[in-house]
């Protein structure tokens, strides 16, 4: 592979990749704009994006069994399409059910880009350069978290939160046109495969059993639903607790996105030295004692709104030595089934995401610190389940020889 054609690739994966993120950053400075004119709450808003990391879940596991019997490219395309006419619909909703409903519908269709890219990683690259890809996907994934709240807030500004949604049909098609013509067909249909329901279980389960896979995909999602926290509880406690203007808040939400971007291209350098397991547990240590020191402050009132701003940088900089590595080590058995297994993955991230975002839609009013609470304790269970994991890993492969070695 040429250098020209890895770059390509990386930014084409990176975009697919980062269509779902570019959806729910885009639009959260216009919480408080849609809340006024759907005559609703800022809170009742909130649950637009807890719809939306639900149909991303679920639709994770539907794409998943298409991707192996169809391809990569057919079912993409279909995904993108659904995104693209639910985007037109959400700009057009003029009660929150509706809207609330389309952002579902919006998410199965984008979900089909996220789960496609990652099955083309395990396809396109050996097993022990996907972390390194994965971080490299990161980098074009933290665009995101830096462009589009602030795009989304002068947009809003200017324009109104409906064009926001005008925008993301624009891009949506935009990628479909990058994928028809810059991705090759990187698995060929197998009609073998079954799209019956007890085959497809069958096959999750057969994913889910292996220890490597639950150890790292279910860890790693528990860790990462610390992000989804953020991401629903950053509203409410930027522009409600803080007061900060729609445009200060953009701006925030950017400069957070250098932590996870600077750790996960860090990640890539610390790989020549170090093992993906051995980052994976550091950064989970490290992550659960920043959370538990950030509680403690939060419960104390000792936190200003720079102070906030310190610990939720350094909390989310662990995230991006944690995330490239489970990921890369969930997907390294699997190869047949590589679409399973990150539809799989996927689901859990974003089904735990979805979790945490609706216990902040419920918890956090007027405090900090339900959110806060609700980081460490998914940080603290994600380390404990990293670490009852590896011994299993370990037992199984001293009983097997042809067990998956522990990277």
């Amino acid at each position: 592979m040429t250098r020209k054609k890895y770059i390509s690739l990386i930014l084409i994966l990176g975009s697919l990749t980062a269509l779902g993120p570019f959806s729910i950053d885009m639009y959260l400075p216009g919480f408080n704009a849609i809340a006024e004119d759907l005559h609703t709450t800022v809170n009742k808003v909130s649950l637009s994006l807890s719809s939306y990391f639900i149909g991303i879940a679920a639709g994770q596991l539907l794409y998943g069994p298409l991707l192996d019997r169809y391809g990569r490219k057919n079912p993409l395309y279909a995904g993108l399409a659904v995104y693209i006419l639910a985007s037109i619909g959400c700009s057009a909703a003029t009660d929150i059910d509706s809207f609330i409903l389309l952002r579902f519908i919006q998410a199965v269709g984008s979900c089909a880009a996220s789960v496609a890219a990652m099955a083309m990683v395990r396809d396109l690259f050996p097993v022990e350069d996907n972390p390194k890809v994965f971080s490299l996907l990161m980098l074009v994934v933290g665009l995101s978290p830096m462009l589009a709240p602030t795009i989304g807030s002068y947009v809003i500004a200017g324009f109104g939160w409906h064009t926001i949604f005008i925008i993301l049909a624009l891009m949506g098609f935009s990628i479909l046109l990058a994928s028809r013509f810059g991705l090759e067909h990187t698995r060929k249909s197998d009609f073998s495969i079954s799209l019956k329901p007890k085959p497809i279980i069958k096959g999750f389960i057969s994913v889910i059993s292996h220890p490597q896979f639950y150890t790292y995909a279910i860890s790693g999602a528990i860790a990462f639903s610390g992000l989804f926290t953020y991401v629903a509880g950053s509203p409410l406690l930027f522009m409600d607790i803080f007061k900060v203007s729609g445009e200060t808040y953009g701006w925030i939400f950017a400069f957070m996105s250098v932590s996870f971007i600077g750790t996960s291209q860090l990640n890539s350098i610390l790989l020549r030295k170090y093992k993906s397991a051995q980052l994976v547990k550091a950064g989970l240590l490290l992550q659960s004692t920043i959370s538990i020191c950030f509680l403690i402050a939060a419960i104390n009132n000792w936190l200003t709104l720079y102070s906030t701003i310190a610990m939720l940088f350094l909390y989310l900089g662990c995230l991006g030595l944690t995330n490239p590595n489970t990921a890369g080590l969930s997907l390294a058995p699997f190869s047949e089934n590589a679409g399973s297994a990150s539809a799989l993955l996927g689901a859990l991230q974003l089904g735990l995401g979805a979790v945490a975002s609706m216990l902040v839609g419920i918890f956090v009013k007027t405090s900090m610190v339900p959110m806060i609470a609700i980081m460490a304790g998914s940080t603290i269970i994600a380390l404990l389940i990293l670490l009852i994991g590896k011994r299993n890993i370990a037992s199984v492969n001293e009983s097997d020889s042809e067990s998956i070695t522990i990277h």
